[in-house]
């Protein structure tokens, strides 16, 4: 494995690379009361909060190994809202409460998101940024997300969406890493390849496996939560791996520029 060469472009995860996530143990509960409320007044009434949390918990968990499984394919596609809340959660409802969250199946996503954990800057981000600026390099977020609007929401609240020139979340586009389609649509965006690129993300199956499948020109593991926890093992490994941001952005100030970018007298 040769030395990195500074990339065009720095691709991030975002939950573990740039937002260290805590998981809310009381966000069934609470999604559950509210759905519950909402469900009442729309006439549907036969559902319990207790029937309602055990079904979210239910889906959330079959959403997770379903997110497992689709590391395999060649170029796995996104999970939709309504296949979430129609297939995941309310399968075995009534009717009338399967074709409302159905319909509602956008916002729920949403809300879901927002519930379900809290995220905190990872600390080196904004350092990490101002390097990426000072030697122009652009930045982007490649994200699977069940709502992409949540993290959207949380980069604009957090003044980071105007630190970054694209924002790609499987959601939006239909497609979910490790398909590499993922990592083209940003180098595409940004009028660059894969193979200018680094891609950074905090999981082998998803994240180290996407980069090499599209040919990224490297692909960094940054250690988070649950980044040992493999499924499985893959065939493939990072071309780094770091701690956190300050680790990376000491491996982007130590990576010489290709000798094709480097200005002429």
């Amino acid at each position: 494995m040769g030395q990195l060469t500074r990339p065009t472009a720095l691709l991030l995860d975002f939950g573990g690379v740039v937002v260290a996530t805590t998981n809310r143990p009381t966000w069934a509960n609470e999604l559950a009361t509210e759905l519950h409320t909402a469900l009442s007044a729309a006439g549907c009434r036969e559902l319990s909060v207790e029937h309602i949390e055990a079904d979210l918990k239910a889906g959330s968990a079959a959403d997770s190994h379903w997110k497992n499984a689709m590391s395999r394919p060649a170029a796995p596609e996104e999970m939709t809202h309504q296949r979430f809340w129609s297939d995941f959660v309310a399968a075995d409802w009534p009717a009338a409460a399967h074709a409302w969250v159905t319909a509602h199946a956008d916002p729920l996503c949403h809300r879901l998101g927002e519930l379900k954990q809290d995220r905190t800057t990872r600390q080196g981000m904004s350092e990490l940024l101002d390097t990426c600026d000072d030697l122009g390099i652009a930045v982007a977020i490649v994200s699977n997300a069940l709502a992409g609007s949540v993290h959207r929401a949380y980069m604009a609240e957090h003044g980071l969406d105007k630190r970054v020139a694209v924002q790609v979340y499987s959601d939006e586009v239909a497609v979910r890493k490790p398909n590499p389609e993922m990592i083209r649509i940003a180098a595409r965006a940004l009028d660059t390849d894969p193979a200018g690129c680094w891609y950074v993300g905090d999981n082998y199956d998803r994240d180290v496996l996407c980069g090499r499948r599209a040919g990224a020109g490297a692909t960094v593991l940054m250690e988070a939560r649950g980044t040992y926890d493999r499924p499985y093992i893959v065939q493939a490994e990072p071309d780094a791996v770091v701690g956190d941001p300050d680790e990376l952005r000491g491996l982007l100030l130590g990576a010489p520029v290709p000798p094709a970018r480097r200005e002429t007298p």
